[in-house]
Formats: structure tokens, sequence, C-alpha cells
């Protein structure tokens, strides 16, 4: 199990020992550094990482309002431990559900001990996000795109993927790239096949008919160059990673 991580802490002296510590322990890839609450955001959402190690006590935007900024914008979770100097925080770190505390300078059995939790933790997660069985929704055959003022009718198998950006969706297929009536991206999934549609990344759904390459990409993510004629080149979030690989034995 690879744990992706984010560093953030003001300090570039902390963040560089507690990468160090980290090279340490193979199954524990480091995807990004940040030295306040607001490039953590940044990376959290950019990322999509299974953890973070977050300072508590950072200018601006310290590590609190950032878990609570998360949850203001429903951005999903990832595991945080927090780290700091300060014992005063432990209660109210674990108030907001951060899997460890950890007091600096960091002990090397005692980081040890939190990867530990946060692999039992991502395995919990894991098995939780098995879906139940849901009633079968109808999805459609036909879709509708606009262009140029005129409404074209395709079928959804040619759709190659679609893209939302600033609110508008776009639609490729292989002949015709139109914009879509549909307000969000999960909208238009809920009325696809699910077994053909992937929902990739927040802002990108193909169909899996038309991936023509899996590409590696930086730090073990992926893209995917899809049929269409500028072969669109799709990032894979490192959530659907585990999926891909499934999909296509990696």
């Amino acid at each position: 199990m690879t744990i992706s991580t984010v560093i953030v802490d003001d300090e570039q002296l902390a963040r560089d020992e507690l990468a160090y510590l980290l090279k340490q322990h193979p199954g524990v890839e480091i995807a990004g550094m940040g030295a306040n609450g607001l490039e953590a955001l940044e990376l959290i959402v950019d990322l999509e990482p299974d953890l973070v190690f977050l300072d508590i006590n950072m200018p601006g935007m310290d590590g609190l309002a950032l878990i609570q900024k998360l949850r203001e914008k429903k951005i999903p979770l990832p595991l945080f431990i927090l780290a700091t100097a300060h014992d005063q925080y432990a209660v109210e770190a674990f108030r907001w559900e951060a899997t460890d505390y950890l007091l600096k300078p960091i002990e090397r059995e005692r980081l040890a001990i939190s990867l530990d939790r946060v692999r039992k933790a991502m395995e919990e997660r894991s098995r939780a996000d098995v879906p139940a069985p849901a009633p079968v929704a109808p999805h459609r055959a036909r879709l509708v795109l606009r262009k140029d003022n005129r409404n074209f009718v395709v079928d959804a198998q040619d759709i190659i993927y679609a893209t939302i950006d600033n609110g508008l969706i776009t639609v490729v297929t292989g002949q015709l790239e139109g914009e879509s009536s549909y307000k969000t991206i999960e909208e238009l999934q809920s009325n696809v096949d699910p077994d053909t549609f992937w929902r990739v990344h927040r802002s990108w759904l193909v169909n899996i008919n038309h991936i023509r390459e899996v590409v590696p990409w930086f730090k073990s993510s992926f893209q995917l160059r899809m049929a269409d004629k500028r072969q669109t080149e799709v990032p894979v979030s490192r959530v659907q990673t585990r999926r891909l690989r499934a999909l296509f034995k990696l």
C-alpha cells in the first residue's frame, strides 16, 4: 500500500527533516510540500493525497483552520497527522479527527507507529468505500449537444470524454465537440452507462472504450490519452489510480 503524502510546515528545516525520515519508509511517497495553509489547500485539491503531515502553528491560515476550510468547501479530507512543538493542542487535534498527533522533534520510532495507524485507517476507508448494491437507474442512449446554435443528437457510446470548466460541460465525440445542457459532471455521469463512463478526475468523465493509451506521469501518477482527433491527455486523480491499475492490470 503506497501512502501519497504531503508535508506542510512553515519551517524549511522541519519539512526537510520529516521528508528525510519518511524516505526511510518504502511505502511512503512524498507528493508535495507546502509552507502555509493556503499552499496546503492547493496541494490537497490538486494532488488528492492519502495523508498530510500538518503543522498547527503557521502564519495566516493555521493547520486547524485549514481542516475547517476543507470541510466548508466539501473537499474530501485526507488523513491528517498534526505536528507541533506544543503539547496543548492534543485534545483539539483529536477533536478534528486527526489520525495522530506528533510532538517535534519527531522521533523515528514514534513516526513508524503513526504510519501504522495511517495504513489501518486507509484499509478501513477502502472497505467503507465499497458501495452497497443499488437499484439500477435507466441511462440515456442518446444525448443532445449544442454547437453553433444547433442541437445535435449523439449516441452516448460515441462520447469520448466530457470535461467541465467554469460551470460549462464540453462533450467530445469522434465527429463533434459541443456543449451539454447538464450543469455538473455528476449529473451527466448519472445519466450514462456506469460500466462505460468513468469519473477519472473531479473535472473529467471518460468513456473507457475510447482510451487509447495509459501514460505514466509525475510521481507514480498517470494520464489517459484519449482517441479523439487531438489525442487529449486526461489526468487521473490519485484516488482513481488504484482503479486504473486494476482495470488495466498495471
